[in-house]
């Protein structure tokens, strides 16, 4: 690895964003990762396989073009912050923040096994004892969530994936894009998630609470 890293332990400053975590600093990424396959893209990101060069483990890097998120930093901060802040078995961990360039990039714990989405339509539905070992993770992973003051608002098949190939892998959940840490004394109001996982009290547009989490784990429970 070259000497391109500089010194590391920036604030993040993006304008009109609160003060967050911390993040390092690279004259180019690609001195310290070695950039692989595309593992999928989004719309304002693209998730990269990655080899880190001095350790050679393989991450998941999501690269997010600054440039897209004028306008949008309120919402990637407040992602950022939920990420940094939690540390659990079942949920995707954040191991490392890097702006370089025009980018940022989010250094994320690599997961194999796909998404529980394509499981459901693999198997064409799961026993009740292998949904009930999955909804037990996942409720698990909330509950901590939950006890941190963070609401996922955004809990369906496409954001549980598997840790790897195996029968028997763990669950994760990932995705924290619409993630929100709650006031304590506040309500949610703002309209968002996927349709047919959203709870009732979304979709009418009335203030909410981290039980819509509950709600989209029910759905998920009758799926499978």
């Amino acid at each position: 690895m070259s000497g391109a890293l500089a010194v590391a332990g920036g604030q993040w400053a993006m304008p009109g964003a609160v003060e967050g975590p911390r993040w390092k600093q690279a004259e180019d990424i690609r001195d310290i990762y070695d950039f692989r396959d595309v593992l999928g893209t989004g719309a304002f990101s693209e998730v990269i396989l990655a080899e880190d060069k001095r350790t050679q483990k393989l991450v998941a890097i999501k690269c997010i073009a600054k440039k897209a998120l004028e306008g949008k930093e309120g919402s990637m901060e407040n992602e950022i912050a939920v990420l940094h802040k939690i540390k659990h078995p079942n949920i995707v961990a954040l191991d490392d923040i890097y702006e370089s360039g025009g980018h940022l990039y989010l250094i994320m714990q690599l997961v194999s096994g796909g998404e529980l989405f394509d499981r459901i339509v693999e198997k064409g539905f799961y026993t009740e004892r292998d949904a009930s070992r999955l909804i037990f993770q996942v409720l698990d992973a909330v509950k901590y969530l939950h006890d941190l003051g963070i609401v996922h608002r955004d809990l369906k098949p496409e954001n549980l994936l598997y840790y790897s190939l195996d029968e028997d892998s763990k669950i994760m959940i990932s995705d924290f894009g619409l993630s929100k840490m709650e006031d304590p004394g506040s309500v949610l109001s703002t309209a968002c998630g996927t349709p047919g996982y959203v709870a009732p009290e979304v979709l009418a547009q009335k203030p909410y609470s981290k039980a819509v989490d509950c709600w989209s784990i029910g759905v998920i429970a009758y799926i499978l």
